[in-house]
């Protein structure tokens, strides 16, 4: 949980923290932070991303009306219907090996934190816990221009990945989430977003809490020759 000194140490520290303590994080920090991030590539250098920073009363805000909604949804499910994602993340159907990842991701976390099938309501309270941001004292929301093309999230992907790792080097930590995104309809007009951007996704960034057990949880990788192919 340490700084990371090197591009290696900050690649394999990176993980997405689900508990943060209430340590704040300086303004510049974050400018600083987004500075460097800025240096990710993009095509043609359209540099398409845009940030906003919540922090004090506006993530506090936000955290009060998502949590709200999500608990109507869970209430009365038909209303999933006006929450829907801008663009979409997982497929439609899934096959193996990637449902199959999905789920050792998911009933691994679970496990750890001692979550059931049986238990809805700690589901749903740990689900949630991602629209709190995990506690983390700074929410990240990330936004696109309509007009762009597909290849913009690629490009997000790498200005994301640099600033997750430049977040590392400063002793920080992150957890992106995509779980924000099907609440667009109350996201951007609470930060003030115009008719012509859609989000991207969310990011939860502040100091990891190293006593919370569900820091200890971390991802497997596959080795590199399963998704590698040598040509000579």
């Amino acid at each position: 949980m340490s700084t990371a000194t090197t591009v290696e140490q900050a690649i394999n520290t990176r993980m997405s923290a689900r508990a943060f303590t209430t340590q704040p994080v300086p303004r510049e920090l974050i400018t600083q932070l987004l500075a460097q991030a800025s240096r990710a590539p993009s095509g043609t250098n359209t540099q398409p991303w845009k940030v906003y920073v919540l922090q004090g009363k506006s993530r506090d805000t936000l955290v009060e009306k998502v949590c709200a909604a999500h608990d109507e949804v869970r209430a009365h499910p038909e209303k999933a219907a006006d929450y829907r994602e801008p663009y979409d993340y997982y497929p439609e159907k899934w096959v193996s090996p990637f449902i199959d990842r999905r789920r050792e991701n998911g009933w691994s976390l679970y496990g750890l934190l001692g979550i059931t099938k049986a238990d809805k309501d700690k589901m749903h309270a740990q689900h949630q816990r991602n629209y709190r941001f995990f506690d983390a004292p700074v929410g990240l929301m990330f936004t696109l221009d309509k007009v762009m093309g597909r290849g913009s999230l690629v490009d997000y992907g790498m200005f994301l990945q640099t600033l997750m790792l430049s977040a590392r080097g400063m002793g920080l930590h992150t957890c992106p989430q995509a779980a924000w995104n099907g609440f667009g309809s109350i996201i951007l007009p609470h930060i003030g977003a115009g008719d012509n951007e859609m989000l991207v996704c969310g990011m939860a960034l502040g100091y990891a809490d190293t006593s919370e057990i569900v820091n200890t949880f971390r991802t497997p990788r596959e080795p590199v020759e399963s998704f590698t192919q040598w040509l000579e």
